[in-house]
């Protein structure tokens, strides 16, 4: 299937973990300023399709990567790529935030200070950008040096969202970003997200269906480390071609 003006271009993608086959042969396009969304079961890979975008895959232990990855039509695992700069490129929401042990102004701050940002007026609008931007400043403004951690969990969410923003990335990359989240908190990170691809690439990885159709332009459905199927989301969750994409959407999977 052809994609207008993709951002990332995965090429017979293949991952082990030691002898355990965790991606075989994945190739895909993600379209620019859109919503992809990758479904499918725990365990099937999801993850690790995501985390071989920025390389965190680098950080486990006995793995093997054959294929491709290109970003901005160049290949991310090419020896000579700059780790720095692709990860720099791409934000990322976990599963569960994680805030950094220090105030919520010198989280947001950390990234742009990491850069050589050392200018105070210039940091005090970079945090109050992005912290718009993530949906939560109207929240925090009047306690910028509380200590991150006494925020809610959602709140913490959005404003690990706000830390990835505040390096200006091209992509956001984010892990089941609402599965730990109370119901409101989850629709704020969902609105956050549906305004950021006017400006953004992002992949989002779930296995809520009902979220997969209310977020994604196009949804790839992975299933025991094989791309199955692969469209536009509301013709992929409609009208699916293959009997195991099928067989999924029905909860026989």
């Amino acid at each position: 299937m052809v994609i207008a003006k993709p951002h990332i271009q995965v090429r017979n993608l293949t991952v082990f973990y030691g002898k355990h086959c965790a991606l075989k042969d994945v190739t895909l396009d993600i379209p620019d300023k859109k919503i992809t969304v990758i479904i499918g079961p725990s365990g099937c890979g999801k993850t690790t399709l995501l985390k071989s975008f920025n390389r965190l895959i680098d950080l486990i232990d006995d793995v093997t990567v054959r294929g491709e990855v290109l970003v901005d039509g160049e290949d991310v695992f090419d020896p000579k790529a700059d780790i720095i700069e692709i990860r720099r490129k791409m934000g990322l929401l976990f599963q569960r935030p994680y805030p950094l042990p220090m105030s919520i102004y010198d989280n947001v701050a950390y990234g742009p200070k990491i850069h050589g940002e050392r200018d105070r007026d210039k940091l005090d609008s970079i945090v109050e950008d992005h912290l718009r931007q993530a949906g939560i400043w109207e929240e925090v403004k009047d306690r910028l040096d509380t200590p991150a951690w006494k925020l809610s969990i959602g709140q913490q969410q959005r404003l690990c969202l706000a830390r990835g923003l505040a390096v200006e990335p091209e992509i956001i990359l984010a892990d089941e970003p609402t599965s730990a989240l109370d119901p409101i908190s989850a629709k704020k990170i969902e609105e956050r997200l549906l305004t950021l691809k006017k400006e953004l690439t992002v992949v989002v990885v779930t296995h809520n269906l009902r979220r997969a159709r209310r977020l994604g332009d196009y949804g790839a459905f992975i299933y025991l480390g094989k791309l199955v199927e692969y469209g536009p989301m509301k013709q992929l969750l409609e009208n699916p071609k293959d009997k195991r994409t099928q067989a999924y959407f029905k909860g026989e999977l």
